[in-house]
């Protein structure tokens, strides 16, 4: 990849994102969590505008083909994450103020946040792998490549 500011964006999109399920993952007391809580919201718009970022510098690569496609899956779904979840509370809070406390009896529109805790990890994790097995798929080509201009 010739781009070293996108590898370099999909790297951290990498690590934020582990950070971000190890967190929710993890077992710890609520105290500990508390406390980590404001970071691990710091991260969340971090994750969102690195994501956004990384969307639009792979619109932007001049190569087209497979690794394209695959980082932009995983930006956009970083940016997705947060929006399906601020549409799920957009949309719960509309219907309460359109329709009255009663609208929901119990039940939860859950469409944005099943899209924003399922749909979007998922493809997250799509992407990163297809990026991964892309990225060395290159190196080697480019490592055998190198090999065989030597031994001319």
């Amino acid at each position: 990849m010739k781009n070293k500011k996108v590898k370099i964006l999909f790297w951290m999109l990498v690590g934020i994102f582990i950070i971000l399920v190890s967190y929710f993952v993890i077992p710890a007391p609520q105290t500990i969590k508390r406390v980590l809580f404001p970071f691990v919201a710091g991260l969340g718009i971090l994750f969102f505008l690195l994501g956004g970022v990384l969307v639009f510098l792979s619109w932007k690569l001049k190569k087209k083909g497979k690794l394209r496609i695959f980082l932009l899956l995983t930006g956009s779904s970083a940016v997705g994450f947060l929006i399906g979840v601020l549409l799920h509370n957009f949309v719960y809070g509309l219907c309460i103020y359109l329709f009255g406390d009663g609208f929901w009896k119990g039940g939860d529109e859950a469409v944005f946040f099943i899209i924003a805790l399922f749909v979007c990890p998922i493809v997250f994790l799509v992407g990163v792998v297809g990026s991964i097995v892309l990225m060395i798929r290159e190196n080697k080509y480019k490592s055998k490549n190198k090999k065989e201009v030597k031994n001319r």
